[in-house]
């Protein structure tokens, strides 16, 4: 039985990691301290503590905790703990991705240029992080049009050139077309580019441009013309201001009352190359400085390029300790900064106005969805949370049901669920649908806080007034609350209407009607997605895994070669006999097996 009042008392007087756990041994807080002894115990007095930390203290059962020899070190293993755990009470940068950089890997004979979202110390310049592959492809395919670059990625030379050669998109270096210099000079070109070096590149290219147009030689000069264009052209995009930084992030934050949003801008060479946004719900009662210093901790710490400025509009905690943590990190100095006056403070502030319209229009859509639904139901109040179910089988064979969410108006893919029918023999979507439903209320009954998470505020069926009533029995034998409506297909397939069960139709609004339509498509194709793979496995498995001499390999090369079992057993054996490892003999058994 762990104490926690007599634990609290040998907690030490030194820096370390502190990790809280609920009765389930579930990690659900981590957090690092100058003094374990002083940290630790806040959360166990009467002080004033924000709503989230309350919860988190009142499902805590036991803790542990990691010494280490500094603040520095506690941080690290801090924010490696977050990454790993995800405890739900910290703020969890959620989305995990990488961004996506622009290769040049001048360490070849003849270097390429791509978009790659690893990093590595191998020699090779990286450029970004641009905020989508879309935009840092469109900046990979300008720099191959205009400079004429190998366009494959796999480099060796050739009898003939490729095609790209001949559309006059490639030097053909695989050939030996363009000398290792020549081709040199265009990758320094392209660095200068991508490091924003513009104004020299382009005179150097003008005094070119003349000398060649000198020389009597103007298809040269012309190509090297429309290359000074193409580069103005795409130098002049997206320009900030009068920034004269060479590479920062600036960090806008703003809330409504129900969500907080984290708006990211990506400034390089004085040019705003992309930006990102994180939402986050249920840290209302937060410090706009605190979240943004367990956002910056989470994003940057642990990164492989950093810039060397970010911009934020709230001094935070630990800036200093960040700061020497980043610069040893990037090998450079890396700086936090809260400007106060001129351009750089103008550019935090344009940061927030995004962060602010992001987060309106994100509440104006699902405030509209909700609130139709609202209106056109007659309901007591928004249904922020609205489930939807849908049942898949063949003549009552591989039964199974999906679940689809519908959060805040918007459809969550994460969290729909599948179900595999486990009372219910032969064809009866009903008594399926009763099932389902009763066994997704009591994993929120049982475990308000588990994968499920709340009760739904209201349910749509894919079916008719049985589907919509074998719902409501199994919410009724809960004691719940839950109101039920159908959705109504046209015979297109679309939804036209949502029904009650006393049949009435609720009209709804076209956009209402395209809401809906994704909403049961949604829920459908995870029935039916599930449905077949079960199928697929049982036939799979009932069809080939039995027949004597056929390993995992012949059935896997049967499959391929022929799509499905019904072709396997529709082909000659001739045909069966040529799949490698199968003779005339095996697939004259394979044949009477499967007929």
């Amino acid at each position: 039985m762990f104490d926690i009042e007599a634990e609290l008392k040998k907690l030490p007087n030194k820096p370390g990691v502190y990790i809280m756990h609920d009765k389930d041994d579930k990690i659900i807080y981590v957090g690092k301290a100058i003094s374990l002894k002083n940290r630790v115990r806040q959360y166990f007095r009467k002080n004033n503590k924000t709503k989230r930390i309350e919860n988190m203290v009142s499902l805590i059962d036991h803790f542990e905790y990691i010494v280490t020899d500094n603040e520095a070190e506690a941080l690290i293993l801090e924010c490696n703990l977050i990454k790993k755990n995800m405890p739900k009470f910290n703020v969890l940068l959620k989305d995990d991705k990488t961004y996506p950089y622009i290769k040049v890997n001048i360490q070849a004979d003849y270097p390429d240029v791509y978009v790659t979202r690893r990093i590595l110390n191998d020699g090779a310049k990286y450029f970004g992080p641009y905020a989508n592959s879309g935009a840092a492809k469109e900046m990979v395919d300008f720099i191959k049009e205009k400079f004429k670059i190998r366009q494959c990625r796999s480099f060796k030379y050739k009898d003939r050139p490729c095609l790209n050669y001949q559309i006059k998109k490639c030097f053909a270096p695989c050939m030996g077309y363009i000398s290792k210099e020549e081709y040199r000079k265009q990758i320094n070109e392209i660095v200068s580019i991508l490091e924003g070096k513009i104004d020299k590149l382009v005179r150097d290219l003008e005094q070119e441009m003349q000398e060649e147009s000198s020389k009597m030689n103007f298809e040269k000069a012309a190509y090297i013309r429309d290359k000074i264009i193409a580069i103005q052209r795409i130098s002049a995009k997206q320009k900030v201001s009068n920034i004269n930084e060479n590479d920062i992030d600036v960090i806008g934050i703003a809330r409504n009352d129900f969500e907080i949003c984290l708006e990211v801008f990506f400034v390089r060479k004085s040019k705003m190359i992309g930006r990102e946004h994180y939402f986050y719900k249920e840290l209302l009662d937060e410090s706009n400085s605190d979240i943004i210093l367990d956002f910056i901790k989470q994003y940057y710490i642990g990164r492989e390029i950093l810039p060397s400025k970010i911009m934020v509009k709230y001094d935070i905690e630990d800036r200093e300790l960040i700061e020497l943590l980043l610069t040893q990190q990037a090998n450079k100095k890396v700086e936090i900064k809260t400007p106060q006056k001129g351009e750089k403070l103008r550019l935090v502030e344009m940061a927030e106005n995004n962060a602010k319209i992001t987060l309106d229009n994100k509440e104006r859509d699902s405030y509209s969805v909700v609130n139709e639904i609202k209106e056109v139901l007659g309901l007591d109040k928004a249904p922020r949370k609205i489930e939807t179910f849908d049942i898949s089988n063949i003549s009552g064979e591989f039964m199974v049901a999906g679940m689809s969410v519908m959060l805040d108006g918007i459809i969550r893919k994460k969290m729909a669920r599948r179900f595999k029918i486990k009372t219910v023999f032969g064809q009866d979507d009903p008594r399926c649908m009763n099932e389902v439903i009763t066994r997704r209320l009591k994993q929120s009954i049982n475990n308000p806080e588990g994968g499920f998470g709340k009760l739904p505020d209201l349910i749509f069926v894919d079916g008719g007034i049985t589907q919509i009533h074998a719902a409501q029995k199994a919410i009724s034998d809960l004691g719940l609350n839950i109101l039920v409506f159908g959705m109504v297909k046209n015979d297109k397939h679309q939804t036209r209407a949502l029904i009650n069960d006393q049949k009435h139709e609720y009209e709804i609004s076209d956009r209402l009607k395209n809401t809906i339509t994704l909403f049961q498509d949604s829920v459908h194709d995870t029935a039916i997605e599930y449905h077949r793979k079960l199928r697929n496995q049982s036939i799979t498995k009932s069809a080939l895994d039995d027949i004597k001499d056929i390993g995992t390999m012949k059935k896997a090369m049967l499959l391929k070669k022929f799509g499905s079992v019904e072709n396997i057993a529709n082909a000659d054996v001739e045909e069966i006999a040529k799949i490698k490892g199968i003779n005339e003999e095996m697939a004259v058994e394979i044949k009477k097996f499967l007929s």
